[in-house]
């Protein structure tokens, strides 16, 4: 979408809704009409590309990249770096989210979270977990559409699946065994599914929960997604630690974060939720539901004041 006068400041919005969703949360925080500029791949795109090219662009893509160029581009992944760095030869100044492995003193600003111990540089922004689109004005507007979670029994527990990145979904056993612990705690469960988590999953989700106050939102199903509403109503937050993006917009809350374990962690997940509980913005699962005091993670408006701050941004 292109807001009016918005070919100042481009976003290449990666495929990927969780990448994407890292660069257009910190475009929608600048207060600023952009345009979004839609990334498809084609082949090329597996390539270790690790300089400034269009190459990894389908053709359709890679034609719609043409002049008047804008002042900065948001981008976010290893593969719109590349996109992102030829643009920069167009005099185009860049601001990134997360660190591609190549070339990243070439950026006016990057944004690397803190978990993929990206070296100290004056352009280089460490942050806890990544940007995300739950900004405060969204959770306030979310609270108020799904006010019919103000009826369910308190302590409200939002319920947050995720999924291996690269397997046919959560294992049922290992999601109704999380299920099984919140709902030892919870007054009610709000909970969702993700692209990730699978329809197994979820079906065990729900037989787990049984007749405890709740509402599961399956990722396949239609009409309104509920997420930030729960996100807005709970009183406590559990977040599956697979998942990066929903462990970051959870901390957008005032709730107390907990984070569960699905076993098969690599050491990026482990490093990030050691970052965050460091920080004293989560705790494991295992510590429910001891609450604890934390103030809303607002990482991704930082970022936007970081841009105003370093005048990125067109006149």
């Amino acid at each position: 979408m292109t807001e009016a006068g918005g070919e100042r400041i481009w976003v290449l919005a990666d495929p990927r809704a969780g990448t994407a969703a890292q660069a257009l949360g910190i475009a929608e925080r600048l207060g600023r009409p952009f345009r979004t500029v839609p990334l498809e791949w084609g082949l090329a795109a597996r390539l270790p590309l690790r300089w400034g090219t269009l190459a990894g662009l389908a053709a359709p893509a890679r034609r719609a990249m043409r002049a008047p160029w804008p002042d900065v581009v948001i981008s976010a992944g290893r593969r719109a770096a590349a996109v992102a760095l030829w643009l920069a030869g167009q005099g185009v100044r860049t601001v990134h989210c997360m660190r591609p492995g190549f070339a990243e003193s070439r950026f006016d600003l990057l944004v690397a979270g803190r978990h993929d111990a990206a070296p100290a540089g004056a352009n280089i922004l460490p942050i806890l977990g990544a940007t995300h689109r739950m900004s405060p004005v969204r959770l306030a507007a979310a609270r108020e559409e799904w006010a019919i979670f103000a009826a369910f029994p308190a302590p409200r527990v939002a319920l947050l699946l995720g999924g291996p990145p690269r397997a046919e979904g959560m294992a049922p056993e290992v999601a109704a065994a999380i299920a099984r612990q919140v709902a030892g705690f919870a007054g009610s469960v709000l909970a969702t599914g993700s692209r990730r988590t699978g329809r197994p999953a979820e079906a065990a989700v729900a037989e787990t929960l049984g007749a405890l106050p709740h509402r599961l939102h399956r990722w396949a199903e239609g009409g309104s997604n509920p997420y930030a509403g729960m996100l807005a109503w709970a009183d406590a937050v559990v977040v599956t630690g697979d998942s990066v993006s929903m462990l970051s917009e959870a901390l957008a809350t005032a709730a107390p974060v907990f984070i569960a374990d699905p076993g098969g962690l690599g050491e990026r997940h482990k490093r990030l939720h050691a970052s965050i509980q460091a920080a004293r913005q989560a705790r494991p699962l295992a510590q429910a539901p001891t609450p604890f005091a934390r103030e809303p993670l607002d990482e991704t408006g930082r970022v936007a004041f970081e841009i105003a701050e370093r005048r990125l941004l067109p006149a």
